[in-house]
């Protein structure tokens, strides 16, 4: 159940993706694993991007027994921990090894509600996990995407999940040193959605200037940004009022938060949850809509577009459109990567 429209179908309106090599980070579960299924089902061979192998396992499992018959693509874990930059880079260095081409890649793995921390580089871990470590993921995989795109009837694409946070940053964003990566909210109501949030503002404006960057280049790469909608997964518990303790990955889900809400509060978030939230199986639609639906090719909006449910061109919040704040935020990443030496 969930409000959720049938207009576009990942069956009837996706392409033959026979030949085609995608990632899909964050796949262990949710709305990650739900594009996984999708897009195998059309013949592509999927890399399931993950931190835990024994998880990444169980999921491959379930998404062969849910219907990967003969003449379907397959799926293969690749190994993935996006709380380092160092990591990120690894495991794309990693796949570049045993893979020729890359088509798309989907960037669903985030970190959600998070008390304020900072790992060993001074970086505050959610501003890591969901702009830093994927921004080095694709820029260490570009030049293999550049190359696949040059090849005859290619069509490749970067999808970078975000959510409606993006529109709340701060009044006075800027990015000009680590600081402003490090904002803690800490005077403000629902601090961690705050931060969260940020971390969005930043995905969207990095989805921007690298597309901009992309088409100066004249690479035919589309990038775009999906908003997933509210989905029955662990992004929907940013609905539910997490307390300011409580940390969530993606992989964990808004099920496993509601049954530990509480004896009172708990039935009340589950009933929420399925009454009024979409499926991951729907949620996927505008994933996979940006990912391999003809209709980004044929029409030059969708070039750094934002991708809402279920499958359709919406508007972002208007300073993401800045070039020059979208061009400050990747000098000052490109710097501060360079002096962590990444």
């Amino acid at each position: 159940m969930g409000l959720f429209s049938k207009s576009f179908s990942p069956e009837t309106d996706l392409p033959d993706l026979k030949g085609k090599v995608i990632i899909v980070t964050g796949g262990n579960s949710g709305v990650g694993c739900a594009a996984i299924r999708h897009l195998a089902r059309k013949g592509a061979k999927v890399y399931m991007a993950a931190r835990s192998e024994e998880k990444a396992k169980a999921a491959i499992e379930k998404v062969q027994k849910a219907g990967l018959e003969p003449g379907n693509g397959e799926v293969v874990w690749l190994p993935l921990d996006y709380s380092d930059p160092r990591d990120a880079k690894k495991a794309a260095e990693v796949f570049m090894e045993k893979e020729q081409r890359l088509d798309i890649v989907v960037n669903s793995a985030a970190l959600l509600l998070t008390p304020f921390t900072k790992t060993y580089d001074g970086i505050q871990e959610i501003a890591v996990v969901n702009y830093f470590s994927p921004f080095v993921f694709i820029r260490t995989l570009l030049p293999l995407l550049k190359r696949t795109a040059q090849e005859p009837k290619s069509d490749v694409r970067i999808v970078m999940l975000t959510s409606e946070g993006h529109r709340m940053p701060p009044k006075d964003c800027h990015f000009r040193s680590i600081e402003d990566f490090n904002r803690e909210f800490k005077d403000e109501s629902f601090a961690s959605n705050r931060r969260y949030n940020l971390s969005k503002y930043m995905g969207v404006l990095h989805v921007k200037e690298l597309q901009r960057r992309l088409d100066a280049e004249e690479v035919p790469i589309i990038v775009t940004a999906v908003h997933p909608g509210i989905v029955n997964t662990g992004d929907t518990s940013l609905y539910l009022g997490l307390s300011e303790k409580c940390s969530l990955h993606d992989s964990d889900g808004v099920q496993n938060f509601a049954h530990s809400a509480g004896t009172f509060k708990a039935p009340v978030y589950a009933f929420i949850a399925n009454a009024f939230f979409t499926s991951p199986e729907k949620g996927a639609y505008s994933t996979v809509f940006a990912a391999a639906a003809p209709a980004l090719r044929e029409d030059v909006k969708y070039k750094g577009g934002y991708i809402v449910p279920p499958g359709k061109l919406g508007s972002v919040y208007s300073p993401t459109e800045d070039p020059e704040l979208g061009k400050e935020l990747w000098e000052t990443t490109e710097k501060i990567l360079a002096d962590i030496e990444v």
